[in-house]
């Protein structure tokens, strides 16, 4: 039965704000924000069609944005806590590699685009996460990392991105029709009265399945190098405060290098899957990518001029505050004024929503980005003293060893 249409909204909001507020956790605790982000974006519509009577036509662009949305926080979170630079490689190559595809989709309209870009980054992501809970990933090769990749692609994306995007098959249709043999909008709670036997069989089937991972897990893998936990800073960091602000500050100094293209790059891309899903965008992707630029830009320069006098944000929030009053600024600006002599436009509204999520992106990168930079510098370093104590251990050896002797 449906709530009251006062309650509707009621309803509506809680489920927008836990898909905007649950991905703020990923960076912390990533395996269980992940999954729960993953469980609200495949629930959130059969809870509305369950528990109301709303339009849903408009919320499946909103719900699309959602989904680059916590993805993109997923990526940001492993130049925070992933220190395998082979890992961190392969993570930001599925990330990006799924961005380009589903803007793309979103440009052209070529379902078959979502097969070959399929979304492989978030069941890598999930599965290099469960590793962490008890086991030290970098015990990973290379190999191993891709070998997994490469698993998750064809025997798990390819199948699902066919069924959905390609096939257009709905899961819960499918098991309704063909396997219970009901109309689809037959409830769940008639078909699990109706069949009591096989719903208990299914939950036996998990109990077991779970018994047996467990087995598995505790005969057949390494001992786990640390106790379990899903918070990412349980077994300490590999890089402390300092050489972190040491990174910030080296940034600091430059403004266009590698890590700004990234970030236009990054924000690009969501910013044309978000103008291409919600209504009311009329602006050419040449005027987004303007836009885009002096967003990011603006953003940049805040937090370099800061970095180099030697200020520093106090809190992820405040800093979150401080570049949403600015870009918000530069959104306003550019509507009000840039648009109209171009002849484009835009839904202010829509647009302010996205800007801040766009702001928080921007944010998370230049917090979590020079964590990234301290370790690769950290790791520089150590592969030269390295190199270095095994000159010394040599040399002497081959041009210090004394002249043999005639007796």
């Amino acid at each position: 039965m449906a709530f009251p249409e006062s309650d509707d909204l009621l309803v509506f909001i809680l489920v927008v704000a836990a898909r905007l507020l649950v991905p703020l956790a990923i960076p912390r605790w990533p395996l269980p924000a992940i999954l729960a982000a993953l469980l609200l974006d495949g629930f959130d519509q059969t809870i509305f069609q369950t528990f109301t009577v709303l339009n849903l036509t408009t919320y499946q662009g909103y719900d699309k944005a959602l989904d680059t949305y916590y993805l993109a926080i997923a990526y940001l979170s492993t130049l925070r806590n992933w220190a395998d630079p082979a890992a961190f490689a392969i993570g930001r190559f599925l990330s990006y590699e799924r961005l380009l595809g589903v803007a793309l989709f979103e440009l052209t309209g070529l379902r078959p685009l979502l097969l070959v870009f399929p979304n492989t980054f978030e069941y890598a992501f999930i599965a290099y996460e469960a590793v962490r809970l008890r086991w030290n990933p970098r015990r990973l090769s290379r190999r191993h990392l891709l070998l997994a990749a490469a698993a998750i692609w064809v025997v798990v994306k390819l199948p699902q991105e066919y069924w959905i995007h390609i096939a257009r098959l709905d899961t819960t249709d499918v098991i309704k029709r063909r396997v219970f043999g009901v109309p689809i909008e037959t409830g769940w709670t008639e078909i699990a009265a109706a069949n009591a036997g096989v719903f208990i069989a299914f939950g036996l089937a998990l109990v077991l399945l779970a018994l047996a991972a467990r087995w598995f897990t505790r005969a057949k893998l390494p001992p786990a190098a640390w106790p379990h936990s899903f918070d990412a800073d349980a077994h300490g960091r590999d890089v402390d405060a300092a050489q972190v602000g040491a990174a910030r500050l080296a940034h600091a100094r430059r403004l266009f290098d590698g890590e700004l293209a990234e970030k236009v790059t990054l924000v690009s891309l969501v910013t044309v899957i978000f103008a291409q899903i919600l209504p009311g965008v009329r602006a050419s992707n040449v005027q987004l990518a303007v836009g885009v630029a002096v967003v990011v830009l603006s953003n940049t320069a805040l937090t370099e001029a800061m970095a180099r006098g030697g200020v520093g944000w106090p809190s992820l929030a405040l800093q979150v505050a401080a570049s949403a009053v600015v870009n918000l600024g530069v959104v306003v600006a550019f509507d009000l004024v840039v648009l109209p002599f171009a002849g484009g436009r835009i839904n202010l509204a829509n647009t302010l929503f996205f800007a801040l999520l766009l702001t928080l992106l921007v944010t998370l990168y230049d917090r979590y980005q020079p964590v990234h930079a301290a370790r690769l510098t950290a790791a520089r370093t150590a592969a030269v003293t390295a190199a270095l104590a095994a000159a010394g251990r040599i040399l002497p050896a081959v041009g210090g060893a004394p002249a043999p002797s005639d007796d």
